[in-house]
């Protein structure tokens, strides 16, 4: 993991903002999982549990992970003022998921939103949710695209914290369908306040059933 994004990193910003996310689901999240059958979801970086709190409302049993204490305690007490049942389909997890790996096969929905750590751990944790997603399950990774390095959004000046979904798909084994592998991009607000386009890396992979044979990836922007 990259020095600067360990425990200590985390729980200090979290502790320094009151908020930090906007506690909206990421849409690339509801995107996807909108098309999917409710099952078990694992949400990787849950943050605050804006996702994860979505899932369970949509009717999925969740595994909130974080590597932050902080932002798992926001996370509970966000879960505690929802609807007695959505709190109770989400499980929250404190953990490194680079020591220590989630079970394999365990979910239906493996999410990884703007997970931005350099290599070798970006590799080691992505592979490792390769291997959680059950058969006929999917793995959704999205991140930020190298190209917003040259925009005047908010982003830090490290490219080695950048990917595109070319960079992961090697990590993969022959038993995926690769349903999207792109640059999509989102209208945001840059630094001055200005409207502005990025494009956010997504690799989405269904896991086959080992009687299928693969798919060739899709085509997608660049």
């Amino acid at each position: 993991m990259h020095a600067e994004m360990d425990q200590e990193f985390w729980d200090r910003r979290y502790a320094e903002h009151h908020r930090v996310w906007s506690g909206n689901p990421n849409p690339h999240l509801v995107t996807t999982a909108s098309t999917l059958p409710p099952g078990r979801a694992l949400d990787v970086g849950c943050g605050e549990g804006a996702d994860a709190l979505w899932l369970a409302r949509s009717g999925w049993r969740v595994t909130g992970v974080d590597i932050s204490e902080v932002a798992l305690g926001r996370a509970r007490e966000q879960a505690r003022i929802e609807d007695a049942a959505v709190a109770a389909r989400v499980d929250w997890l404190h953990a490194d998921l680079i020591e220590a790996p989630p079970d394999p096969g365990g979910f239906d929905l493996v999410s990884a939103q703007f997970m931005q750590l350099p290599e070798p751990a970006r590799s080691t944790l992505f592979a490792g949710l390769a291997d959680a997603v059950a058969a006929g399950g999917t793995l959704l990774i999205v991140g930020h695209h190298p190209s917003d390095l040259q925009t005047a959004a908010r982003r830090p000046p490290l490219p080695e914290l950048f990917y595109t979904a070319e960079d992961l798909i090697p990590l993969l084994d022959g038993g995926w369908d690769i349903t999207a592998s792109e640059a999509r991009p989102r209208a945001v607000e840059d630094a001055a306040g200005h409207a502005a386009v990025v494009r956010d890396t997504v690799l989405q992979a269904r896991r086959l059933e080992t009687s299928q044979a693969p798919a060739p990836p899709s085509a997608g922007p660049v």
